[in-house]
């Protein structure tokens, strides 16, 4: 009798079935306007969706979901997440609100991202977006050191700087065995209103020569739109609006070939037996 891999001993999140991290290699990216419309994009396909800020330093999903309404907590041990455009959502941005900065070490941060992790009501999900803080950091390694990441999608633009630290982020990822569904190169692209031709403001095709390298799936290319940066700005973000707004098409393809990914990811890592 042949076993296939061995399984992560990591527990799962109860009701939670893909746990999908967001991470990029540096800043600037677009990776939480990514994370937001991913989310939003996935339930309007039929999931259900939970996202999970666990940009401490940054946390911006509240300000792009448009909500600054309270997280409830039915005892010390259960916190019921709010929900914004049908996405169940928690933030620290919720329960630290205003301009006060965080000054937190490692210990405090492991210690709010298990309670995200373990205390929120999350119910039962198709999906359990993460917006990962920008590099290699201390919320990335508890997160994977605490539950099994399904994989994680990595968002770059197609400039050579965003690229070089995408490299990074890869190998982080690789070194601790966590599958990379994928890379999205966000801002990709600028379709001139008034010609209707592309126009690539960052570089062409950077971000799918990237991940041919690392032979890692390219998930696709999300444009330069104005909607896009309106929509997360007012609260309203683009993929609430439907595949066929402005700006939304790319990122219901990207959104499909997550799922895609998710589903021949995971199929790839459940145990197999073999009868010799």
């Amino acid at each position: 009798m042949h076993t296939g891999p061995v399984l992560d001993k990591k527990p799962p999140i109860a009701g939670v079935k893909y746990l999908i991290a967001v991470a990029s290699g540096k800043g600037g990216v677009g990776k939480t306007t990514v994370a937001v419309n991913l989310a939003i994009a996935l339930k309007n396909l039929g999931a259900k969706v939970g996202l999970l800020d666990a940009d401490v330093y940054g946390p911006n999903v509240p300000v792009m979901l448009g909500t600054n309404e309270q997280p409830r907590a039915l005892d010390e041990r259960t916190i019921v997440p709010v929900e914004a455009y049908g996405v169940k959502m928690i933030s620290m941005g919720l329960l630290n609100p205003g301009d006060k900065p965080l000054v937190w070490r490692g210990p405090m941060l492991h210690s709010v991202i298990q309670q995200f992790l373990r205390s929120v009501q999350w119910g039962e999900l198709d999906y359990l977006i993460v917006d990962l803080p920008p590099g290699t950091g201390d919320v990335q390694l508890t997160l994977i050191q605490s539950v099994a990441l399904t994989g994680t999608v990595v968002v770059t633009t197609p400039s050579v700087v965003s690229l070089a630290d995408v490299r990074k982020a890869i190998e982080m990822f690789r070194q601790v065995h966590v599958e990379i569904l994928g890379v999205v190169e966000n801002m990709s692209y600028f379709s001139c209103p008034h010609c209707q031709q592309r126009i690539d403001v960052f570089g062409h095709g950077e971000g799918q020569r990237m991940a041919q390298t690392f032979g890692v799936p390219f998930l696709g290319e999300i444009e330069i739109d104005p909607q896009i940066r309106i929509g997360g700005d007012t609260g309203k973000p683009v993929a609430s609006l439907g595949e066929d707004a402005p700006g939304a098409k790319s990122i219901y393809a990207v959104a499909r070939n997550v799922a895609a990914r998710v589903s021949t990811a995971s199929a790839a890592a459940a145990p197999s037996v073999q009868i010799l």
